[in-house]
């Protein structure tokens, strides 16, 4: 087997992974697959780009398998879709005047090693959290409802019997939008938690819809920079043949698995993976081979291992139902 159509099947391999990962979680998709061609030496535009592309092929995928599922809210994905739109070009228009200084990598490794890690940090305490008011039978508040501009009109009513106001939607998907434009991610890892914590929405609701939005604003973003020749078809081909079908499963054991006994592997996961951005950036800084082995190992070995868990989880689950 040659070295081009071993490192195919690796993306293929690799797309599944993080097919099971997205459908399910609803995160994941190009925040593994950014971080990972950036590990392995494509330029930062290359890498967003291409995290974009990939993250609209595997969301089409996704999306159609939450719409038989009745995940999706409409009402509140057109929003999502008009706000993350003006965001993305936002930061599409950012990335590309850093790319101009030649600060770009630079920039882009340091914000995944910062955010990854941000947000797994913040997904164990939610964790924790539940965990408590789960045991004396409450449920925390949604964190917006604090705030007055929550209740701003226009208001609109929700499939999950919440009403939240229009402009706060915007907001929310504009700011996490021009994330996804500047740093090639479909912003789920953001967006799920906003809807769920933020504003009540049920977690179902909330990873399907999320899914939705992310074919709209990651399909206007995979244009654009399509226009800048900043896409690697190379890789992006064989890693969505992987993760059609890993997205597919990904999708079904949402209603089979409960995602919230897994939401701590996925946050001790995201801590990893920022580990191993950090390794990288070391490595290529100071041309260290063990810390970019180091990287790769994490990246990868991360997502093996919670996809496995997953998978593991809902066959038990469907052998004990079918026996039952």
């Amino acid at each position: 087997m040659s070295p081009v159509e071993t490192e195919a099947l690796f993306f293929v391999g690799f797309g599944f992974l993080v097919g099971i990962l997205f459908g399910f979680f609803g995160l994941g998709g190009s925040f593994f697959v950014t971080p990972a061609l950036l590990v392995l030496g494509h330029p930062a535009e290359a890498a967003v780009g291409s995290g974009l592309v990939f993250v609209f092929g595997t969301s089409l995928a996704a999306a159609v398998t939450h719409r038989s599922a009745g995940h999706i809210d409409y009402k509140l994905g057109g929003l999502l879709v008009l706000g993350m739109a003006v965001g993305i070009e936002a930061g599409r228009r950012i990335l590309f005047w850093l790319v101009g200084r030649g600060l770009a990598d630079t920039v882009i490794s340091i914000a995944y090693v910062v955010l990854l890690a941000v947000v797994g940090v913040i997904i164990l305490r939610r964790v924790r959290n539940e965990r408590l008011v789960d045991s004396i039978e409450q449920r925390a508040p949604p964190v917006f409802e604090q705030y007055a501009f929550s209740r701003f009109p226009p208001l609109v009513e929700l499939r999950s019997t919440v009403q939240v106001s229009v402009w706060l939607v915007l907001v929310v998907a504009i700011a996490i939008g021009t994330l996804s434009g500047f740093l090639g991610v479909g912003g789920g890892f953001l967006m799920v938690p906003s809807l769920v914590y933020g504003m009540g929405i049920s977690k179902s609701i909330a990873v399907g819809t999320d899914i939705f939005q992310i074919a709209g604003s990651s399909a206007f973003g995979s244009v654009r920079y399509l226009q800048q020749g900043a896409v690697h078809f190379s890789v992006v081909l064989p890693l969505l043949g992987g993760s059609v079908f890993g997205s597919y499963v990904g999708s079904r054991l949402t209603d089979v698995v409960d995602e919230s006994a897994l939401m701590s592997y996925f946050a001790v996961m995201l801590l990893l993976d920022s580990v191993a951005v950090a390794s990288k950036t070391i490595s290529h800084t100071y041309d260290i081979r063990i810390l970019h082995d180091l990287s790769l190992t994490l990246l990868f070995g991360t997502a093996l291992g919670v996809a496995t868990l997953i998978v593991y989880r809902g066959g038990r689950t469907a052998y004990r139902d079918s026996v039952g």
